[in-house]
């Protein structure tokens, strides 16, 4: 049996520990649910920062709807604008010069603003989105979820031969499998989105400042605290971004100026540990982030190769502009592929762990895909689930 160690001290400042986290033990028969991407892994590592983030909100504090009444985007509090553009300019994954900056509740709610505002005003019928397979399973349920007459879902990428306007949505680094995507369709006809929700230095090398039209991030994938449901988009041409201003305005009336300083909180307090390097006991967010999900993927990598039930992509190592050093993607999520073309995912059920298989990504059932960024606990009995698989099973 693999060794489970606690992830090594590393030579920047040591990792929290992940002691006192709330989980409770489980019982032999639970079932582990690994469908969603709850990103707990990072929870040791603010509680270790004590009251750095904690904000004191008076009564009287945030009343009015509006935010800044100079900007287009109106809802959007001046300390968030300021604080988003500091930590991309600190990781260097995205170009904001020029841009404009739109907020909403999560990129669920921007990725339906940007499908809205590229394909208003209706043609003479719905237009065709589309994304190449394996594709975010979400994709087409927030697509087909309203019927709307502006769009529709046009499936995988790939294989999409329809004339006319599209809008393709590029997700990379991609979930499910991790791999860094270009688009496919590549006419001159097509609109794009790229969802860059993972392009954070903790899953991927930061190979360069992603330039493109419309670019969606959340806070829930930079910094894990997706309870506080706040994305942002960067946005080139103004009138696209009206336009997602104007569905998030008849969505929700604006966004939470709560959540929004505490995301404001949150990211000037990792901006500001590049300022204090060599002063602070902590390592640098994205720095922990790195070594943790590094070491989970080489516990993952190990139990996968020596039970010869599963296998996983390979990353190629890349140059991070972030780090400095040549390192390979340690995803959120593991793209299982079982051997002999089993059903991936009722196998892992029948070994009480619950992925989502492949038929929701559009590719076949012999994937499956699990979170690896739930808390320790979580983690660690995934590893021995795995390990418990028999080959004998896929044959």
């Amino acid at each position: 049996m693999v060794g489970f160690e606690k992830v090594a001290n590393g030579t920047k400042g040591s990792l929290p520990s992940a002691k006192n986290t709330n989980t409770t033990n489980r019982s032999p028969d639970a079932i582990l649910n690994l469908v969603q991407g709850d990103p707990t892994v990072f929870e040791p590592y603010w509680r270790n920062q004590g009251d750095k983030c904690t904000l004191l909100i008076s009564g009287s504090d945030f009343m009015s709807y509006y935010s800044d009444c100079e900007n287009i985007c109106w809802f959007l509090q001046p300390q968030l604008a300021d604080a988003i553009r500091n930590i991309h300019r600190d990781v260097g994954n995205a170009v904001l010069d020029g841009r404009h900056i739109v907020i909403g509740a999560g990129s669920t709610q921007l990725f339906q603003a940007a499908v809205y505002a590229l394909s208003s005003p209706a043609g003479p019928e719905p237009i065709s989105v589309v994304s190449a397979a394996p594709y975010y399973s979400r994709y087409p349920e927030e697509i087909e979820f309203l019927s709307s007459g502006l769009y529709k879902w046009g499936g995988d990428a790939n294989t999409f031969d329809k004339d006319g306007p599209y809008i393709e949505v590029v997700n990379s680094p991609n979930n499910p499998d991790g791999t860094s995507r270009d688009a496919v369709v590549n006419r001159s006809e097509g609109r794009l989105i790229h969802d860059c929700a993972y392009y954070w230095p903790h899953y991927t090398p930061i190979t360069g400042a992603a330039d493109h039209n419309v670019m969606l991030f959340t806070l829930s994938k930079c910094t894990g605290h997706a309870g506080s449901r706040i994305g942002w988009a960067i946005v080139k041409d103004i009138e696209v971004a009206k336009k997602m201003i104007k569905f998030v305005e008849f969505n929700s009336l604006g966004v939470c100026k709560e959540s929004q300083l505490r995301a404001a909180k949150i990211l000037e307090t990792i901006s500001n540990e590049y300022s204090n390097l060599g002063c602070t006991k902590t390592a640098n967010f994205f720095e922990y982030g790195q070594r943790l999900m590094a070491e989970r993927w080489r516990k993952l990598r190990e139990v996968i190769k020596r039970s010869k039930v599963f296998s996983l992509p390979e990353y190629p190592k890349e140059c991070c502009n972030f780090s400095g050093e040549f390192m390979e993607s340690h995803p959120a999520f593991a793209w299982l592929q079982s051997k002999g073309n089993m059903d991936a995912e009722k196998l892992l059920r029948s070994h009480k762990m619950m992925g989502k298989g492949g038929k929701y990504f559009g590719v076949d059932s012999k994937y499956a895909r699990v979170s690896v960024v739930g808390r320790e606990e979580d983690f660690n009995l995934l590893l021995e689930r795995l390990w418990a698989i028999k080959g004998e099973e896929t044959e």
